[in-house]
């Protein structure tokens, strides 16, 4: 039996999140207060008392969904990860959980990233979509097509469970292939509420102002493999993880396969970390063979 942590991503952030460990644990509250300082704002204030609008902006989302992802995870005693995966923004906190890097410098990456991919959202307004029963290969195919008919940017980026994808691109892009796709037989394509197009090529000025950011980094040799959203495969090369790192920017989240990957390696117990139960809900969706756990 092995045990795969997984960690949530942008989107499962909440009004209120995290307050209970600042509340009633000295090392969480220790954290957050570190945490504030080296942000140099008081992301717990806004994470604490702040409404969805204002923890829904990705350079408050990311930093306070990583942060209540460490501090859930320093709660947990008695069992350490034979593998890690997150979802987007979670590789971050799987590759603390795996010791590939600190807190510190995890936190820095995070804010960094988070900054970059919000000013990429300003100089190209774009969006994202989730498609809801179709397979892959037919949403690859539309998305293909929308490019080469229209130059307008839309790709395949989150792969979260077998029947239900994101696509992201251009405001037009993403418009034109959810209506295509409803006609390939899609059940529903629903508009995401995000500030731009994620794991697409408009991100690609925030993933080269992210390399220079993560070449400043120490990588650690990590004591367990994490899955890597853009490869869905093993990995252990600390150069590879950071390479993988900066081409998520761009590059689809592969979770599906990712999970799938785990299974096949052995992985019979998924445990998701961090606000939320979205994972646990995928995850169920890909292989309903696994056992599924969460600490929020």
């Amino acid at each position: 039996m092995k045990n795969a942590f997984v960690f949530p991503g942008q989107g499962s952030q909440f009004p209120g999140m995290g307050k209970s460990y600042y509340d009633n644990s000295a090392f969480s509250k220790k954290l957050f207060e570190q945490a504030n300082e080296q942000l140099g704002f008081r992301i717990s204030d806004i994470m604490f008392t702040g409404n969805e609008e204002d923890l829904r902006q990705t350079n408050i989302s990311q930093p306070a969904v990583f942060l209540h992802s460490i501090i859930a995870y320093k709660s947990v005693e008695g069992m350490r990860p034979d593998m890690v995966a997150g979802h987007s923004l979670g590789e971050f906190s799987a590759l603390v959980a795996n010791g590939t890097l600190s807190f510190e410098d995890a936190l820095q990456l995070v804010s960094m990233r988070a900054a970059a991919m919000q000013k990429a959202c300003l100089t190209n307004p774009s969006t994202m979509a989730a498609v809801l029963g179709l397979e892959a290969p037919v949403v690859e195919r539309v998305c293909q097509e929308v490019e080469d008919e229209t130059g307008e940017v839309v790709v395949t980026a989150n792969y979260n469970h077998p029947l239900q994808l994101v696509i992201s691109g251009s405001v037009k892009g993403v418009e034109v292939a959810s209506v295509r796709l409803k006609e390939a037989g899609a059940k529903r394509t629903v508009p995401l509420n995000v500030s731009g197009a994620f794991h697409s090529p408009l991100m690609s000025s925030a993933r080269e102002e992210f390399r220079t950011a993560i070449e400043k980094i120490t990588f650690h040799q990590p004591t367990a493999h994490i899955y890597q959203n853009v490869v869905a495969k093993a990995v252990f090369d600390r150069e590879e993880i950071k390479q993988n790192l900066i081409d998520q920017l761009t590059g689809a989240v592969k979770w599906t396969q990712s999970v799938q990957a785990m299974i096949a390696d052995g992985a019979t117990k998924f445990v998701e970390i961090g606000p939320g139960r979205v994972l646990q809900g995928l995850i169920t969706k890909i292989d309903n063979s696994v056992a599924v756990e969460g600490v929020q």
